[in-house]
Formats: structure tokens, C-alpha cells, sequence
């Protein structure tokens, strides 16, 4: 992975592109790293493009009063299976997910 500073990534603004194209590149400014720049393509890969996905209005509140239902299975004995088997289940959704964009 590339670093540049920030001085280096502002007055070479075309080649920190270019760079940020091929891999990421950490960004540091007084020699610590302050972030990181990566193509759309390395992002579509990762769980950020739903971090700014709109949502639906209520999803918020829906979502919430799921995880709470949940808990509240868990905290009683109702909820179904055992953690790895959920992380499995949780893991293939993702996959699935995936697959389908």
C-alpha cells in the first residue's frame, strides 16, 4: 500500500489519482496517517457504499425494534442456534449479497 503526505497528495493531485487507482493510498500529515484513499471499484467491495445508501424512512426505527426483538429471544433462551452457526448464516447472506451486485 502507497503512502503520501498530505502536502505530497495536494501539489500532485493528478498522480495521488492515479495512485489511488491502482491501490490505496494512506494519506499521513505529520508523519502519522490521517486516511486513506481508495477507488470506487476497491470501495464497492466493502460495507462502505451502504454506509451512505439512502434508506427507507422508518428503517432506522425497524431496524432497532428487530435487534431488540432479538435480544430480548436471546435473554429468555428463544433465540435459535448457536453462534456459529449464526456468524455462518450472517456470513452467507453477505456472500449472497455479494454475488448479486
Amino acid at each position: 500500500m502507497k503512502t503520501m503526505t498530505a502536502r505530497d497528495a495536494k501539489t500532485h493531485f493528478g498522480e495521488f489519482l492515479d495512485a489511488m487507482q491502482r491501490e490505496p493510498v494512506v494519506v499521513a500529515k505529520n508523519n502519522r496517517p490521517v486516511g486513506i484513499m481508495l477507488s470506487i471499484q476497491d470501495a464497492a467491495d466493502t460495507l462502505i457504499p451502504e454506509m451512505f445508501m439512502d434508506k427507507e424512512a422508518g428503517y432506522d426505527e425497524w431496524f432497532a425494534a428487530r435487534v431488540s426483538e432479538r435480544l430480548a429471544a436471546y435473554d429468555v433462551g428463544a433465540a435459535s442456534g448457536e453462534h456459529e452457526d449464526v456468524m455462518a448464516r450472517v456470513q452467507d447472506r453477505l456472500n449472497a449479497r455479494a454475488r448479486h451486485r
